[in-house]
């Protein structure tokens, strides 16, 4: 079970579209292609509910998204691990996205295991491809208690250390648990809001790139060592 049903993808009671832009995604292009990983498994995770809402945002705006479902996902380097189906869906639909979202909760002051392990499981080069390199990354975190930005401060340090373009704008949701309604919905607050900026930033940047990913990775050290 690698991919996660969006439920209700069109419902946004907390979203006031009249203040979205008619044209996020030009007429006629490829919708931008979107994965978004989150970091719990518990069943009322608050960290995938957020990105449930990023998604809806997203799609909204004209974006193909996907929502990976770790639960499956073993732990890295563990034995013959890596031919696991869940591993394989991994890295594929990293390979697909033009631009992922990161959510985590933070634990111990920091991202949890479970968002650690999908994230090793991408590695910088495999056969020749890069899974996440060149690829645009919006960072969130959400927060059983004040707010705080130690989860994606970690994320940020990730994901450039796998050569993604992480946006500028992020969000970190504080005391989760008072955020969302007994649906699972998001309720409108300056936190739902931010969710929104993130979410339009990162599909500009994904637009703004597009086309020209190869051309910003391109490096002199690799070019040197291919020789």
């Amino acid at each position: 079970m690698p991919l996660r049903t969006l439920p209700d993808p069109d419902h946004l009671p907390a979203l006031d579209r009249a203040r979205l832009p008619p044209d996020s995604v030009p007429a006629g292009a490829t919708p931008p292609r979107i994965l978004l990983l989150y970091g719990s498994l518990r069943t009322r995770s608050f960290s995938r509910l957020a990105v449930e809402e990023a998604a809806r945002i997203l799609r909204h705006l004209g974006a193909d998204t996907r929502i990976y479902d770790p639960v499956d996902l073993p732990l890295p380097d563990h034995p013959d691990a890596a031919a696991h189906p869940a591993v394989e869906e991994l890295r594929a639909l990293s390979a697909w996205s033009e631009a992922q979202v990161w959510c985590s909760p933070e634990r111990h002051g920091t991202l949890t295991g479970v968002m650690k392990a999908q994230i090793d499981w991408l590695p910088l080069e495999s056969q020749g491809i890069r899974p996440t390199q060149g690829r645009v990354l919006a960072v969130m975190q959400v927060s059983g208690g004040s707010q705080s930005f130690n989860a994606v401060n970690a994320l940020r340090l990730l994901g450039r250390w796998m050569r993604m373009f992480t946006i500028p704008n992020q969000s970190s949701v504080a005391k989760a648990w008072q955020e969302f309604d007994a649906q699972g919905r998001m309720r409108p607050s300056p936190y739902y809001e931010r969710i929104v900026d993130v979410m339009e930033e990162l599909l500009k940047f994904t637009l703004l790139t597009r086309g020209h990913r190869d051309a910003l990775v391109d490096r002199y050290s690799e070019r040197q060592g291919a020789r």
